[in-house]
C-alpha cells in the first residue's frame, strides 16, 4: 500500500484510562515515550492524530514513564496542546473509523484492564485494518488487539507474527503477580504466531503485512518508522 501524499492520512492513537494496580500504591496509565516516540514519527510525515480511550476523556500517565531528560518527551509533555488532547480523549463512539488510514495502540500497565474487553474500540480496529489500513501496537498495549475479531469471525492476531511484553520483561519488573494475565500467554493462546527478543528491553517489532507490533518502551521509534515506511515507501 503505498501513498503519494500525507494529506489524506489519519491516525488514531489509542490510551487508557486505567491507573491502579491491584496492591502497588503508585499509580500506572500511559507510558509516555510509547505515545510521545510514536508521535514523532507521525509529525515528521505530517500526520493528523486524534487521541482515543475506552471511556474517553483524562489519560493518566504512569509516574514511573515522566522520563523528561529525553527531550521527545519532555517537547510533548510541555507542549500544552498535547497535554489538553491528553485530558480531553474520544470515546469510542464519537470515532468514525472511515476517517482513519493507522490506528495505534500506546502502552502502560494500564492496558491490560480496560483495552482487551471493549468491543467499541474492537470494531473500530477492524474497520480500518479491512480497509486496507495499518494496525500498530506496542508493549502492553497489544493487548487491545487480543479479542479483536475480522468480519469472518476469526481473531486479528490468528496465525500472524506478533510481539508484545514478554513474560521475562513482565517477571524483571515485578509485576507479573499484579496484571490480569501475562500478555505473552494470552497472545498465544489466541493463536498468534508470538516473537520476542533474545534479550530482554532491547528494541525489537514484528510486522505481518499490515500489523506492527513492538515488544517493549524501546521498540516504539521503530514501529513508528517501520508504519510510515509501508504506508509511503513500498
Amino acid at each position: 500500500m503505498k501513498l503519494e501524499s500525507s494529506d489524506t492520512v489519519r491516525a488514531l492513537l489509542v490510551f487508557t484510562n486505567h491507573a491502579q494496580y491491584p496492591t502497588k500504591t503508585h499509580k500506572t496509565g500511559l507510558w509516555l515515550s510509547e505515545a510521545t516516540h510514536f508521535m514523532e514519527e507521525m509529525d515528521k510525515r505530517k500526520i493528523a492524530m486524534d487521541f482515543v480511550s475506552p471511556l474517553g476523556g483524562a489519560v493518566p500517565i504512569d509516574e514511573k514513564s515522566l522520563d523528561l531528560k529525553d527531550a521527545t518527551n519532555r517537547h510533548y509533555y510541555e507542549d500544552t496542546a498535547f497535554r489538553a488532547k491528553l485530558n480531553a480523549t474520544f470515546k469510542p463512539t464519537e470515532i468514525k473509523a472511515k476517517n482513519y488510514q493507522i490506528i495505534y495502540f500506546t502502552g502502560g500497565h494500564g492496558t491490560m484492564w480496560d483495552f482487551p474487553e471493549n468491543a467499541q474500540i474492537q470494531a473500530i480496529t477492524r474497520q480500518i485494518y479491512e480497509n486496507d489500513g495499518m494496525v500498530a501496537a506496542v508493549c502492553h498495549g497489544v493487548a487491545g488487539l487480543l479479542n479483536t475479531k475480522l468480519s469472518d469471525g476469526s481473531y486479528l492476531i490468528d496465525k500472524k507474527r506478533i510481539t508484545g511484553f514478554s513474560n521475562w520483561e513482565e517477571k524483571i519488573v515485578g509485576l507479573e503477580d499484579e496484571v490480569p494475565f501475562l500478555l505473552q500467554d494470552k497472545l498465544i493462546e489466541r493463536g498468534a504466531e508470538y516473537h520476542k527478543a533474545i534479550l530482554p528491553f532491547v528494541r525489537y517489532i514484528k510486522v505481518d503485512e499490515r500489523l506492527v507490533t513492538g515488544q517493549n518502551p524501546q521498540s516504539v521509534r521503530k514501529v513508528g518508522k517501520k508504519v510510515i515506511e509501508e504506508m509511503f515507501d513500498k
